[in-house]
């Protein structure tokens, strides 16, 4: 993964998949890498599970774009273990 930015578009994916999906990618972020979420709803409760189990390893910054389109903007800061193995 390159040192810009890679974005997720999570819309059309099912959604039992979606969080597995994004952990799988922020997973191949190294520190200072980010990924842009695109979602159709503010994704709150994917927030809360990683700050859950790994407090202080991303940013976040979530913004409204549309009525059915949220982008957030998530940065690893440290590494941690796999948020994969949450899913």
């Amino acid at each position: 993964m390159s040192a810009a930015s890679v974005t997720l578009d999570v819309r059309t994916i099912p959604a039992p998949r979606r969080h597995p999906r994004i952990f799988a990618m922020l997973d191949q972020l190294a520190p200072g890498q980010e990924m842009m979420l695109i979602n159709d709803h503010e994704p709150k409760p994917l927030w809360y599970q990683i700050q859950a189990t790994q407090p202080d390893c991303f940013a976040w910054d979530p913004q409204a774009t549309g009525a059915h389109e949220w982008t957030v903007r998530i940065r690893r800061l440290q590494l941690s273990p796999p948020l994969s193995a949450l899913s």
